[in-house]
Parts: C-alpha cells; sequence; structure tokens
C-alpha cells in the first residue's frame, strides 16, 4: 500500500498563510501529527476544515517513542500531516528523523510550503541575503551559549537565530562578546499584530533592551558576517634586503613568500632587480 507523509506549514499569524494544498491535505488525511493537538484542532477549527483524521502528539520529548507508531501506519498505507504549531515542519523540531526514516522505507514525502519566520525576518533586517547560517536556538547556558557562537564567528554569512524571550539581552551581550559589535537585527510577532523589528548594532540594541525591557512573543535575532579584514601592507622590497643577507636568492623569495602570502612570482622578479640593482 502507498502512502504519503505530507509536511503542512501552518500560520504564524495570518490565516491567509494556509495553502489551498495545505487544505486538501488535511482534509484527505488518516492522522494529523503535531506538536499540541489542542493547537491543531483550533487552528482546524478558525480555518473551518472538516476533518475524520484522528490526532496524535508528536513533538521534541516523545519523538523517539512516536516515531515508530507513525512508521507503521504509514507502511499501512495511512497519509499523515505532520504539521508545527507555528510555521515550518522540520524548523527546530524533531521532524527530519521521521522524514529520514521515510525516505529510508521508501515512503513518499511532500513538502507544502508556507509560513516560516526566518526568510521574512531576513527581508527585514536589511542584512545581507546572498548567504545566512539558520542556527536555530542557542544554548541557554551563557558557557555553551558563548562556545557555539565562537564556533560561528568567523562564518562568512548573516546569522540567524530564534530565541526564547527572556534571554534576548543575555544573547545579545554574549553575541557582542563573542562577535564583536556588529550590524544586528531583533524581529519578532513576525505576521502578527504587533510584528516590530529593531535594527542596529549589537551594543545599541543592547542599550534599546535595557531602557525598554526585553520584547515578548516569539524572537527571532540576526548578526552580520564578520568585516573584512583589510588586506596587510608589506615593504617586500625591505623584506628582502634582510632575508638575503646570508641566504640564497631563492631561500630568501620562498622565506618572504612564506611570511606575506603573496605571489611568489612577483617576489622573486622583486628579488631579481635588487640582486642586479
Amino acid at each position: 500500500m502507498t502512502a504519503t507523509l505530507f509536511l503542512v506549514s501552518t500560520p504564524i499569524g495570518n490565516l491567509g498563510d494556509f495553502s489551498d494544498r495545505a487544505r486538501t491535505a488535511v482534509q484527505s488525511a488518516n492522522l494529523i501529527a503535531c506538536e499540541d493537538t489542542r493547537n491543531t484542532k483550533k487552528l482546524i477549527g478558525l480555518l473551518g476544515l472538516e476533518t475524520h483524521a484522528d490526532f496524535l502528539s508528536y513533538h521534541e520529548y516523545n519523538a523517539d517513542k512516536m516515531r515508530p507508531i507513525l512508521l507503521e501506519k504509514l507502511s499501512q498505507g495511512a497519509d499523515i500531516v505532520l504539521v508545527s504549531d507555528a510555521g515550518t515542519p522540520l524548523i527546530s523540531d524533531p521532524g527530519y528523523r521521521l522524514v529520514r526514516d521515510c525516505l529510508n522505507a521508501g515512503i513518499t514525502v511532500v513538502p507544502i510550503p508556507g509560513a516560516n519566520a526566518v526568510l521574512p525576518a531576513l527581508q527585514l533586517s536589511g542584512l545581507p541575503s546572498d548567504r545566512f547560517l539558520f542556527a536555530g536556538f542557542l544554548d541557554s547556558k551563557t558557557t555553551a551559549r558563548r562556545k557555539e557562537l565562537t564556533e560561528l564567528k568567523s562564518v562568512p554569512a548573516t546569522l540567524i537565530f530564534y530565541e526564547s524571550p527572556h534571554r534576548v539581552l543575555d544573547t545579545l551581550r554574549d553575541m557582542l562578546a563573542v562577535l564583536g559589535d556588529r550590524q544586528a537585527a531583533v524581529v519578532r510577532e513576525l505576521t502578527k499584530r504587533f510584528e516590530e523589528s529593531k535594527i542596529g548594532l549589537i551594543s545599541e540594541l543592547i542599550t534599546f533592551y535595557e531602557q525598554n525591557g526585553e520584547p515578548k512573543g516569539e524572537i527571532v535575532i540576526l548578526a552580520d558576517r564578520p568585516a573584512e579584514k583589510a588586506p596587510a601592507s608589506f615593504d617586500i622590497h625591505a623584506m628582502l634586503v634582510q632575508a638575503m643577507r646570508g641566504k640564497t636568492l631563492r631561500d630568501a623569495v620562498d622565506e618572504v613568500a612564506a611570511g606575506t602570502g603573496l605571489d611568489r612570482r612577483k617576489i622573486y622578479k622583486e628579488a631579481l632587480e635588487i640582486k642586479n640593482g
């Protein structure tokens, strides 16, 4: 029997974000797997949808127990819809393991795109969007959080994090200490009534939230990539003169090339001019 796992993105704030494909999948599903069955049932009611599907809770804390049950039902031919409480499944939730097991078992997986906080936050931030890294939630403990930030410090891309509202200031302070004072943005409650974005240097955002209190709601924090370092300036002539004292021309060229990282051919040409000068 064939079956399909549908990955359905649920509205973050606007019910209009729920697509016709998502409506069809929900109404035809045999089972709906969701983080909180109460939230999903309420959403389906607000959308005016009718479904005869069973509901099953599937979240971070019961995923290992529930995944075999979902796979068994799929193997028996049941179509299952996997949804998150808000936004796109598999973004900071355990859904990817279910998808991986389905693919390994030859079960069809169909993503139905919809609302997601990452890309709208990137659009609102004004930060470079040609390359970005979504890093999920940082650790809640300062030491571990700073270690994670250290690993990301040199990544040449805009960094994007989800964060709990009561940790925004602590996270910004750690970002300032580890990443330096980069351009950043704090975006909250995307597509909802109180949608808001604050943009500035990390130090400026810290000052703002110290004076006005931490933001409420669902938070996305973004930080610019590291600033490009200006190329080092070397006095090649002086370095070669010094290196050629007591060394062969070849050894002197090798030494200066290794020390500067510059094109060896250009250094060799300069060395010849010094030797023949």
